[in-house]
């Protein structure tokens, strides 16, 4: 039995196709230039992950792994990868030597400055096509949920 597609639900397809599509594209151009930078993708994404939590939130193995959805070991192989690469340090805790915090090393803050730049850029251009994208997703989804919920 063959299901019965309205004009309404094609475009709701079509806003979130349109919204992937962004992403897609926004995250094709990061990979670019993260290998342009000599860095692999994930790399920067640890980076990135790393400098931008929250300032009450500490910089571990743990928080990296949650950042990025990946495995706690392939966390500790990411940061190896970075400590050898000179773009990372682990640093011990005074009061808890098994706690061990990561920072970024100046070699690291300029790689990461010198690829949110590029990143930023690429935003402005690319970055009101997805929000429109998004908003229309989000209000079509709005809409219908309060039609149906009319009384």
């Amino acid at each position: 039995m063959a299901l019965k597609t309205s004009v309404h639900d094609r475009f709701d397809y079509q806003a979130l196709a349109d919204f992937r599509y962004g992403i897609r594209r926004f995250l094709n151009f990061s990979e670019q230039a993260a290998r342009a930078a000599g860095i692999e993708p994930q790399q920067h994404q640890a980076l990135l992950a790393i400098k931008g939590l929250p300032a009450a939130r500490n910089a571990t193995i743990g928080a990296l792994a949650e950042r990025l959805q990946i495995q706690h070991h392939s966390a500790v192989e990411l940061a190896d990868r970075l400590e050898a690469r000179g773009l990372l340090k682990r640093i011990r805790g005074r009061a808890d030597r098994r706690e061990v915090a990561l920072r970024l090393t100046r070699r690291g803050e300029e790689l990461l400055a010198e690829l949110s730049l590029s990143h930023r850029a690429e935003l402005r251009s690319a970055g009101r096509a997805l929000l429109r994208a998004l908003e229309t997703a989000m209000a079509r989804t709005y809409r219908r949920r309060v039609a149906r919920n009319k009384p």
